[in-house]
């Protein structure tokens, strides 16, 4: 496998993520930011945080998968999400969740950065990932 992710000791080791990859493959992906809309353009779980980071999730993994990569090969995910108070984490790690056991995935390395907006009004959250595929 190209991609070992582990929490050092030393710092904190959250249970939604890892704290370092390691990559040993040869071949980058960059997936584009992914939001909650279907393969129909429709916003899915409008107004529900946990729902719209599954949905984006499931698109990450799509896209993930025409570059012939899973998410074995992720190295780093970057969430943005509108309006971010600490107070939405339950909602957040619960749509992480919801997405680790859809989909059978372990968490990379992540940041998560609140801004103001994202370009529609009711999409909450954008996904962001790189991968290294050997």
């Amino acid at each position: 496998m190209p991609v070992t992710l582990l929490n050092p000791d030393g710092i904190m080791k959250p249970d939604v993520y890892r704290q370092v990859a390691i990559a040993t493959g040869t071949r980058q992906v960059h997936i584009a930011g992914q939001v909650a809309y279907d393969a129909e353009g429709q916003l899915v779980a409008r107004g529900d945080l946990a729902g719209q980071v599954a949905q984006a999730y499931r698109n990450v993994a799509i896209a993930l998968a025409a570059a012939g990569a899973t998410f074995d090969d992720v190295v780093r995910l970057t969430f943005y999400v509108v309006d971010w108070k600490r107070e939405a984490m339950p909602d957040f790690i619960a749509g992480i969740e919801q997405a680790a056991r859809e989909l059978r995935i372990s968490p990379a390395p992540a940041s998560l950065i609140g801004v103001s907006a994202l370009y529609e009004p009711g999409v909450l959250v954008e996904i962001e990932a790189t991968a290294i595929v050997g």
